[in-house]
């Protein structure tokens, strides 16, 4: 005999934004289910993981709200002052500069002064899975199917779900939380757009003479940025951080076959010297770097969050905040409907949503696509307008105070 279940939501995709998300509603007293393909392993004792996220302010509060902020098993490390420049691989810095200090417009309490906080791939993950791990708890109605297999019927009244091993969901309200490849969107046929990129992303870490005073580097190079971000100390080193930083494909693939000594010394023509010597650690990633949005954000009992809506490129590090963002704002509508007695997957639901996310993300889209082709070149008359501009923005308090509460409120330069 199978069991059935009822519940709200039913989120599908247990990834940062899914699994944030699921937690978030749980603790709202929302009955929810997440099913996910992949098991949900307790990974303590893996190697060192360079991946990183820089998490915004608002995305730190959505963190607590869902109870995964305590939980993090490693320190996140502050990103306090942002500083931005263009160059040439192998030469100084151009003079003319752009540095934010968070400082200058003041602190949250309690937080420090911060534009955002480092916080490891591997160590929200870990945090996360030790949180649906627990399943329901009392005032948290969640039901956790990992790994599990899924076959989901939508209808006008509902959506019912059948898992493999037997298990029935009714809910009514499907979230599509799979990434840029979605199942669930592309069934519902939802259409999407894309922007290839022909470039590629490494990700690494490494370890620095010097501290790096929680201050982040996105340095703008002709094959695209480089960013340094600042991590807390781990048992790997004392002064660590995160590097992002685009290339050309054949190049980027090219790097990634270097041994470490010849890998940190192309990081290090990069960086330049003011961390002092510094070394690879842990393990290095490639991705091929591209930009896509969905056409509209929901179907019949189906809406989407995060990567399935929605991806654009690295360069401002906004990714995942986006998602988080996306996350906040069905949250605090289904917990409002749901205080009114209402129906969680009413198209007029799903249409504020739509409405609120999907014009602000196609904005950073663009925002993201634009800069990328203004400093992903070599073209001197360009090359001089981007560092006039970037010197006008420094010596404006009033627009500088203008990017940094930006920075604050939605990301910071990194990986995202």
């Amino acid at each position: 005999m199978s069991d059935t279940i009822a519940v709200e939501v039913a989120v599908v995709g247990a990834g940062p934004v899914g699994g944030t998300l699921a937690l978030r509603l749980a603790e709202a007293g929302i009955a929810t289910a997440i099913i996910d393909r992949a098991p949900l392993p307790p990974m303590e004792h893996p190697a060192f993981d360079g991946r990183a996220y820089a998490i915004a302010a608002g995305s730190r509060r959505l963190l607590e709200e869902a109870g995964l902020w305590r939980r993090l098993p490693d320190p996140p490390g502050a990103i306090s002052a942002i500083r931005i420049s263009d160059g040439k691989v192998g030469r100084p810095a151009s003079p003319l500069f752009l540095h934010f200090d968070s400082a200058e417009i003041g602190r949250d309490a309690g937080d420090g002064a911060a534009f955002g906080w480092m916080v490891e791939a591997r160590s929200l993950r870990r945090a996360l899975n030790a949180a649906l791990a627990e399943g329901p708890l009392p005032g948290r109605p969640l039901h956790v199917f990992a790994p599990a297999e899924a076959t989901i019927s939508r209808g006008e009244s509902g959506a019912e779900i059948a898992l493999a091993e037997g298990t029935r969901i009714s809910c009514r309200l499907v979230i599509a939380a799979e990434g840029r490849e979605s199942p669930l969107r592309r069934a519902a046929r939802i259409p999407v757009t894309r922007f290839p990129y022909r470039q590629s992303g490494l990700v690494a870490a490494i370890a620095h003479e010097y501290p790096h005073h929680e201050t982040a580097l996105e340095h703008f190079l002709p094959a695209g940025p480089f960013a340094q971000l600042p991590m807390a100390a781990n048992e790997a080193a004392e002064h660590v951080s995160a590097v992002v930083w685009t290339e050309r494909p054949a190049l980027a693939a090219h790097l990634m076959t270097l041994d470490d000594a010849a890998f940190g010394a192309e990081i290090a023509r990069r960086l330049g010297d003011h961390l002092g010597a510094l070394r690879p650690i842990g393990r290095r990633w490639l991705y091929p770097l591209s930009a896509l949005y969905a056409h509209r954000y929901f179907d019949q009992r189906l809406v989407l969050v995060g990567d399935a809506a929605h991806g654009i490129h690295p360069i401002a590090g906004q990714g995942l905040n986006l998602g988080f963002r996306d996350a906040i704002t069905l949250a605090d509508l289904i917990i409002a409907a749901a205080a009114r007695g209402e129906d969680p997957g009413d198209p007029a639901l799903l249409l504020r949503y739509q409405r609120a996310r999907r014009g602000a993300n196609l904005l950073m889209l663009a925002a993201t696509d634009a800069l990328d082709r203004l400093f992903s070149n070599d073209i001197p008359p360009l090359r001089l307008a981007r560092d006039l501009g970037i010197a006008m923005v420094h010596r404006l308090p009033p627009l500088k105070r203008f990017f940094m509460r930006q920075a604050m409120g939605g990301g910071s330069f990194a990986q995202g």
